[in-house]
């Protein structure tokens, strides 16, 4: 079990804190498996982190290479528990 720190644009973010979306989709670089941890920070192409950030943990991982998934992606169903959370960002 792992925990992996990763951006995530603010449309998708929220869209993951308000459970509309259960799954995340990323190229596999960093080998996810069931019961790692994202912490999802949401990230602003304008000004960067906004602070705010999801924990959550994988609970299935479909490895790329079949239905249309890209061999080097992966597609991954987020666990109903999450953390919403906000750090202070440095200026």
């Amino acid at each position: 079990m792992k925990g992996h720190q990763l951006k995530t644009l603010p449309q998708y973010f929220w869209a993951t804190a308000c459970r509309k979306k259960r799954f995340e989709v990323r190229k596999n670089d960093r080998k996810f498996n069931v019961g790692d941890y994202l912490e999802l920070n949401e990230w602003n192409e304008t000004r960067g982190y906004t602070g705010w950030f999801i924990r959550v943990e994988v609970e299935f991982v479909l490895d790329g290479g079949i239905f249309g998934i890209d061999e080097e992606y992966c597609v991954m169903s987020l666990c109903d528990r999450l953390l919403l959370s906000q750090k202070e960002i440095e200026k």
